[in-house]
């Protein structure tokens, strides 16, 4: 009987201490102030960055060219968790408008940072 007493309490203490490593953070976590760099993407156009459409731009009077972004620095202003995936929304570090017309953008973080569209700067 005391050996199916320490073997459940034994069970119920590993089962604990798995669910706690779950939740720990990642310290590639996002952050409100973190400093990111724009590289061009693999196709031809963003995918988990949500740039306005190049017709778009050119309705409202901007500068139609995705180059002219790349290599560009950009800020982490606000972080989102929206189901299950994070969300941030980007400024420009020298304060310009993208294109001339937005001056932010969201993006999802993780899918953005695997296809290799943004790229953390180290501080």
């Amino acid at each position: 009987m005391k050996n199916l007493l320490y073997l459940l309490i034994f069970v119920s203490g590993i089962s604990f201490a798995n669910t706690s490593a779950e939740t720990s953070f990642n310290n590639n976590d996002p952050k409100v102030g973190d400093v990111l760099k724009i590289s061009e993407p693999k196709n031809l156009e963003f995918k988990h960055i949500n740039f306005p459409r190049l017709n778009f731009i050119v309705k409202k009077g901007g500068l139609p060219n995705y180059k002219s972004i790349y290599g560009e620095l950009v800020i982490v202003k606000k972080v989102i968790d929206k189901d299950g995936s994070v969300h941030v929304i980007l400024e420009r570090k020298d304060g310009k408008k993208f294109f001339g017309i937005q001056k932010q953008v969201s993006a999802n973080y993780s899918e953005s940072i695997e296809a290799g569209e943004i790229v953390r700067v180290k501080p």
